[in-house]
């Protein structure tokens, strides 16, 4: 047997294993995606005060830490039965979606990226950023660079902080903006629409007008046909931080919607031995294995998800690429996996788009910012859009406020089960007894997990520490043939 290493294993967030069993053909017979690491975080907020709650989770990840952030304030200010003014509703979105710029930036530009414009079979030691960047040109890194500084640099004039934020508290933020600060932020956000414009515009040229690439990206080796979820508004368009989940079935109709408090009648958790991290289904449906196709109970969640939950944009500019999106590829929905690479270029314009939105809302500047809380402390629940996918947020506490019990089902758990089969399929693809097995089709095996952008700091948490990323490779009977990691 040929013996393949892939030394480092990048462009990831967090530590994962797959395993794929080849039969004694040396086709792939089944693939599994292991999340060997013990998730914590549900443990650690337990005994302690429900107001401290929002500043801890923001620590669960240094990637998404604002989601994290966003989703417990709405919890917190749940679970004491307070609704915060207007306008800090509003601070709290303005914050949200520079997040979400600076967060898709990364994953676009520094993860996903590479594989397009570097090319899948290009050496790992090109597909990085840096190689990226020595493909474009340094102008076009340089930009990236500084657009996604603009970003931090307006969650830090809102919020005091873009990383680890400590700015909810319950009934509200705990800082105003002030004229002389939205007078800073407007000439970032209007630089953050263009940078909307130019990611759309570099994934026209690099990929839509590549046919190879374009080949890739609506061939079979990379579809999944299941259910789809988002957050939408009254209006069924795309929202991330307000709203009630939509579930769309196989061929886009609406199965439910449901509002915060009632996601476990409709979500259910299911348990594999061999990983840590729960494989959530479709109550309605039950639990029927890996299974694609009309009837699954499996969902998925994220960029392609949401827009192919929703009925469109809330933004101009985004509404006319998310139509651009659809009519390219067939219709709606999309089972094209790797069109979450698109549609996550889309959401960057809205956010950006939304960004001007708010920060020209004369309402963001009134400084009433809080409703101090003035009710005993129960339960509270809340569900935003992460980057990564639909995150819920759900407190128990005492009548003195402690934590009694936590339940966090974050993006990258809600699309666990799609990863899975996804890797399985493109690895049943791409490497067979015919063409052996080769860096170039490793990578295209990673791609399947990538395009899903999984944040495993936020879905597992071990005290241990570091567990690398590793591929294995094993016989028909058990026997490890190859085993790849950093």
């Amino acid at each position: 047997m040929k013996r393949v290493s892939i030394d480092p294993i990048t462009r990831l967030e967090g530590h994962g294993k797959i395993t794929l069993f080849l039969d004694d053909e040396g086709n792939v017979e089944n693939a599994y995606l292991q999340i060997p690491e013990l998730r914590g975080f549900e443990k650690f907020v337990e005994g302690l005060p429900i107001e401290e709650v929002s500043r801890i989770v923001s620590r669960i990840c240094g990637v998404c830490p604002a989601a994290h952030h966003m989703a417990s304030g709405k919890a917190v200010d749940a679970v004491y039965n307070v609704k915060p003014p207007a306008s800090a509703v509003k601070l709290r979105e303005l914050y949200y979606m520079a997040h979400f710029i600076h967060s898709h930036a990364a994953h676009f530009y520094a993860l996903a990226a590479p594989d397009f414009v570097v090319g899948p079979d290009a050496p790992p030691e090109k597909r990085n950023i840096l190689g990226l960047i020595e493909k474009v040109g340094l102008e076009i890194g340089s930009e990236v660079i500084r657009q996604r500084a603009i970003s931090q640099e307006i969650q830090i004039i809102v919020g005091g902080r873009s990383t680890h934020p400590v700015w909810n508290v319950p009934g509200g933020v705990s800082k105003f903006l002030s004229k002389e600060d939205r007078e800073k932020i407007k000439p970032m956000a209007d630089d953050q629409v263009k940078f909307g414009e130019f990611g759309l515009k570099l994934f026209e040229d690099v990929v839509l007008k590549n046919r190879d690439y374009l080949d890739i990206v609506v061939g079979d080796g990379y579809e999944l046909v299941t259910n789809y979820m988002g957050l939408v508004d009254e209006n069924n368009r795309v929202n991330f931080y307000d709203g009630k989940v939509r579930v769309v079935d196989t061929e886009g109709r609406e199965l439910f919607k449901y509002s915060e408090t009632e996601y476990l009648e409709y979500i259910a958790e299911h348990v594999e031995p061999y990983s840590y991290l729960k494989y959530p289904y479709l109550k309605q449906y039950g639990w029927d294995g890996f299974k694609e196709g009309p009837g699954t109970s499996i969902y998925q969640v994220a960029p392609l998800a949401r827009l192919n939950a929703a009925d469109g944009m809330a933004t101009p500019k985004a509404q006319a690429e998310y139509e651009k999106m659809f009519e390219t590829l067939g219709g709606k929905p999309v089972h094209k996996l790797l069109a979450h690479h698109w549609a996550r270029l889309i959401e960057v314009l809205y956010s950006a788009e939304r960004l001007v939105e708010l920060v020209n809302d004369d309402e963001i500047l009134d400084p009433n910012v809080r409703v101090l809380p003035s009710t005993t402390p129960k339960e509270g629940i809340s569900i935003i859009e992460a980057p990564r996918g639909t995150l819920t947020h759900h407190y128990w506490t005492d009548e003195n406020g402690i934590i009694t019990k936590a339940n966090l089902v974050v993006g990258t758990t809600n699309n666990n089960a799609p990863i899975s089969m996804a890797v399985k399929k493109a690895a049943q693809k791409f490497i067979n007894k015919e063409g052996g097995i080769g860096q170039g089709l490793l990578n295209m095996v990673e791609m399947a997990f990538r395009l899903f952008d999984p944040c495993l700091s936020c879905a597992t948490h071990s005290l241990p520490g570091q567990m690398p990323l590793a591929v294995e490779v094993k016989s028909s009977d058990g026997e490890t043939l190859h085993k790849l990691s950093r």
